[in-house]
């Protein structure tokens, strides 16, 4: 005598469905709202991720960040403010470390908060406004990894004299030069005329091909910059090293260094900070750990509610068939046959509404990547896998309840069911 197998259970739960298409299509409803969720926001994350890791790329492996105070991530506190600021100086001992290959002094004339400058260029009727000023040196290219479209950098003549040249920002020299070439040409900021002697390259941005502020934007001698606004004297430096894997070596010796140059004690923690490309990676990680567990509350939401829905459509399911089951249980069916039977079904049912719940999900995503193009919204086949095993196990643990009360039926009373 042959008894009910995986097999025939899934073939029930399919007969199930189908008999009951309303009931079937509301209970597996919450389920496939749960795992769309998931594949969407799942596949948004791992777009946002790639954008990051490639705009991390583009800053170069092998570049240091030194600031007085830590700039990304949180408001610097009162002390950090009133630390005594990095200097020149600071920056051309760094030159002499043995494995620093390039180094870059920069002050910055910007809004920090908004991102944007103070500033209006000017040249003839064409004007741009909230232009970032910056003075550097010529190791910038190195050190920014910025490439210069078309002219030339100052010279160390034109440095030590504080000449009157400016190297253009891509969008800035667009925007104020849209009809002629920009070099040899006069810029006005703030009442001074600047010769135009380069223009950069676009800056990659992390999310999409639209404009970087960073691209309006100014470039002068330093020296030429403490003409310009003598009052700013709160440098960062960048810097470049040799190889990557001497990237802690070099982060040591630069913290001796400025330990020792800005005498801070044994005891006392650094009055500074060291950044590198991965520590943006680091803290992107730490931001988009706020959105997975958004993530994981809102699909979890809809998985309870998907699998109370099982539960319920399962229970109403062995109320239906009590007598079928006592007609199985007087053949010889034993309680292991009842209960897998129903456990199987109920598991059908939640895989089922995964798989509906992974192909809207996977759609979702799709409009996602063409609607919003610089967010790259692509498919996690991991996060599919995981769905659907969730989905799964969401089916057995709500289905074993009906299940254990299926095999536990008294077969004499089921028998005499109506």
């Amino acid at each position: 005598m042959r008894f009910i197998d995986a097999k025939e259970s899934v073939k029930l739960a399919l007969d199930t469905l189908r008999k009951n298409k309303l009931r079937s299509g509301l209970t597996v409803l919450g389920i496939s709202i749960g795992i769309s969720t998931v594949i969407l926001i799942s596949s948004a994350i791992n777009g946002l991720n790639t954008n990051i890791n490639d705009f991390v790329s583009s800053l170069g492996t092998n570049n240091l960040w030194i600031y007085r105070f830590q700039p990304f991530g949180k408001r610097p506190t009162t002390e950090e403010l009133n630390r005594k600021q990095l200097t020149y100086e600071d920056a051309m001992a760094m030159r002499k470390l043995p494995h620093v290959v390039a180094v870059d002094p920069e002050l910055t004339d910007q809004n920090f908060q908004l991102g944007i400058g103070d500033v209006s260029l000017k040249h003839g009727k064409y004007r741009v406004y909230n232009s970032i000023l910056n003075g550097v040196t010529t190791e910038v290219t190195k050190t920014a990894n910025v490439q210069l479209l078309e002219g030339r950098m100052w010279t160390e003549r034109e440095q030590e004299r504080a000449a009157n040249v400016v190297v253009l920002g891509h969008d800035s020299a667009e925007d104020l030069f849209p009809h002629e070439n920009p070099l040899g040409q006069q810029v006005d900021c703030n009442g001074d005329v600047f010769t135009v002697i380069g223009v950069l390259d676009k800056q990659p941005r992390p999310f999409g091909n639209g404009r970087n502020t960073q691209d309006n934007s100014a470039y002068f001698p330093l020296t030429t910059f403490h003409h310009i606004h003598p009052e700013i004297q709160d440098y960062w430096i960048a810097l470049e090293y040799d190889n990557a894997k001497n990237k802690d070596l070099v982060t040591e010796e630069i913290t001796e260094l400025l330990r020792i140059r800005r005498k801070v004690r044994v005891q006392q923690n650094n009055n500074f900070a060291i950044f590198s490309p991965d520590s943006l990676t680091r803290l992107w990680n730490q931001l988009t750990s706020s959105l997975f567990l958004f993530m994981v509350a809102v699909s979890s939401v809809g998985l309870m509610v998907g699998g109370v829905g099982v539960m319920n459509i399962m229970l109403v399911s062995v109320t239906e068939r009590t007598r079928e089951i006592g007609v199985r249980k007087a053949i010889g069916a034993t309680r292991n046959n009842i209960l897998l039977q129903f456990s199987v079904e109920a598991i059908t049912l939640c895989a089922i509404g995964g798989l509906i719940g992974i192909a809207a999900g996977s759609l979702f995503t799709l409009i996602l990547h063409f609607a919003v193009t610089f967010l790259h919204a692509a498919l996690s086949l991991a996060w599919v896998f995981l769905s659907f095993s969730v989905s799964c196990i969401i089916g057995l643990l709500f289905g074993i309840y009906p299940a254990w009360k299926a095999a536990n039926l008294d077969p004499v009373e089921a028998l005499r069911y109506e």
